[in-house]
């Protein structure tokens, strides 16, 4: 493999190939996977140490919106059937339920959410019980969905859940 001098070292430095490693190392690419393992545990731990610095963010990856509030809230959001669960209270980690492997992911989600006149809402599942979470970035949230939400087409966001009832023997 060929670096130009003006690509971004694969150092990951963020300098210019050319004042970086050129002519200083021999340089191997790391296999694909070992340059950087993508995992929705990883992401979520990620999430949950922004949370208790109580840093504001929203991310958006594949059709998962990570979101971290000023007061210490995380919640990971997913956006094809709107599913959500909070992953820190008030800067405290939440533990979650999480099974993941290379071709399957599976959450326990806790509530649903929903964006209305520019208020976070989530509905629990367990009870039904509606709160309104009032100072979180509604703004950047709905950019954020409606940017996942452009990139997919819905014929395969729809097609992501498989319901449990079709994985049935004989169906």
């Amino acid at each position: 493999m060929r670096i130009g001098r003006n690509e971004p070292c694969p150092c990951g430095s963020g300098l210019k190939y050319k004042k970086c490693c050129h002519g200083k190392v021999e340089f191997q690419p790391a296999k694909e996977a070992e340059q950087q393992k993508v995992t929705l545990k990883n992401e979520i731990d990620k999430l949950q140490e922004l949370a208790v610095k109580k840093e504001k963010s929203v991310k958006p990856l594949g059709v998962f919106v990570f979101l971290s509030t000023e007061e210490g809230d995380g919640w990971l959001l997913e956006i094809t059937d709107m599913d959500a669960v909070q992953v820190a209270d008030k800067g405290e980690k939440i533990d979650v339920e999480v099974e993941e492997t290379p071709e399957t992911i599976e959450i326990n989600w806790t509530h649903r959410f929903a964006i209305r006149k520019k208020k976070f809402i989530t509905t629990a599942y367990a009870d039904d019980t509606e709160t309104i979470w009032d100072d979180y970035p509604t703004l950047s949230i709905f950019a954020a969905i409606k940017r996942i939400r452009k990139k997919f087409p819905k014929e395969l966001l729809n097609s992501i859940h498989i319901d449990e009832d079709d994985m049935s023997v004989g169906k």
